[in-house]
């Protein structure tokens, strides 16, 4: 049987101040503490557009911190009280794991202003770190989330990222109406490179974190174990078929029905190279096995043509903590059409061309051959195909 997800459930000690355990297999990890409105943390929910990105609250417990979520209001309290309230309820939860070291993330502080939030901040000393969306006025290490035009910029002690696409500082709330995925994406990135190094971590192993999703799905080939090294809401795309899974149910059955036993029994994987970011793995690779099945995610419809495949393939994997939260897997679908044999070497073209007869193109592809040159640059002599021509075509009555 796998091992079930974390179950650890936020605990609302206040009617401002909510806090939840890591929700990662550690169980344990660094205090964080998000500040907001009640429009950031109690959303109308007017982002119409579907999203599996969770609230911050959930998001950054699954990068394995434990923390503490902020509602500022304005009752009689200032900011600094309702901060100091905040510090206090990470240092004596039992999931936090350095006590006097905490990192804070601003998406908003109405009704106090950038002087009264600036300065309760930097009077906290046990904030070390300080990520906003929008401007402050700290001095401590900072990261900056601004909605305006320009490129990144450095200075002492800061660092601000530009996103000009994007029509407010809410493009990270995944309820927001200005919520957009990719940018919101790359925000989020960006946050854990800066604060995993002022805080020292938590850092997980990437590389056997991925390698453990990949052992349960080749070669034990077990739904279950697989599904329990991903977050509660994962997906998998694979690009060229558009083909895969959205969400925990749906991401279970295509294992279940369309991956897991539909690769057949000699599949192997040959890494050509692996990249390991802050929370990515992005590997290229060789996927080789005999087509002796169909293999639906891959070839649609096409039953099993007994060829031998070696298909070059590139996966994109995004890490939340110490599970999967995506997996985007690409791959050239002409070179598997070749070596299925399902590609003629010329193809109608399909444009008439004037006062001229009828013509084919050369297919611009390749077989087994794109595989042999990522093993060995040296064994298929490049540029072959810019002697490619179009012939005319013989018409017989």
């Amino acid at each position: 049987m796998a091992p079930p997800l974390p179950s650890a459930k936020p605990v609302k000690l206040t009617a401002s101040l909510t806090t939840t355990a890591p929700l990662s297999r550690r169980g344990d990890g660094p205090g964080l503490l998000l500040v907001g409105s009640a429009f950031e943390f109690s959303p109308p929910h007017n982002n119409t557009t579907s999203t599996l990105d969770p609230s911050p609250l959930q998001k950054w417990a699954e990068e394995g911190y434990t923390v503490a979520q902020l509602q500022v209001s304005n009752s009689r309290a200032t900011i600094k009280d309702q901060l100091r309230e905040a510090v206090e309820a990470l240092s004596s939860h039992e999931k936090c794991t350095e006590k006097s070291k905490y990192g804070i993330i601003v998406y908003s502080y109405s009704p106090f202003t950038v002087e009264e939030v600036s300065k309760a901040i930097d009077d906290t000393d046990e904030v070390k770190a300080i990520v906003s969306y929008g401007s402050l006025l700290c001095r401590k290490p900072h990261l900056y989330h601004l909605s305006e035009k320009g490129t990144k910029s450095t200075a002492e002690k800061e660092v601000v990222y530009r996103y000009p696409e994007v029509p407010s500082t809410s493009f990270i709330l995944p309820s927001h109406r200005d919520f957009l995925s990719a940018s919101a994406a790359v925000a989020h990135t960006r946050c854990l490179e800066f604060l995993k190094k002022q805080l020292d971590g938590p850092w997980f192993d990437l590389e056997a974190i991925w390698e453990e999703h990949t052992y349960f799905e080749f070669e034990a080939r077990d739904v279950a174990e697989t599904m329990a090294t991903m977050v509660q809401e994962p997906y998998v795309n694979h690009v060229p078929t558009i083909t895969g899974g959205i969400g925990r149910k749906n991401l279970s059955n295509f294992y279940a029905n369309h991956f897991i036993f539909n690769n057949p029994d000699d599949t192997e994987l040959i890494l050509i190279s692996r990249t390991t970011g802050i929370d990515r793995v992005v590997d290229e690779f060789i996927m080789k096995f005999t087509h002796d099945k169909m293999v639906d995610w891959l070839a649609p419809g096409v039953p099993p043509t007994g060829k031998k495949l070696r298909i070059p393939m590139y996966s994109v994997v995004n890490i939340r903590g110490d599970r999967l939260y995506h997996e985007h897997i690409s791959w050239d679908q002409l070179t598997v059409l070749f070596q299925m044999g399902l590609m003629p070497e010329y193809l109608p073209f399909p444009s008439a061309l004037p006062n001229g007869p009828k013509r084919e193109y050369r297919v611009p592809g390749a077989g087994d051959e794109t595989a042999a040159k990522l093993l060995d640059e040296d064994s298929v002599t490049s540029n072959e195909m810019f002697k490619f021509a179009m012939r005319e075509v013989c018409l017989i009555d």
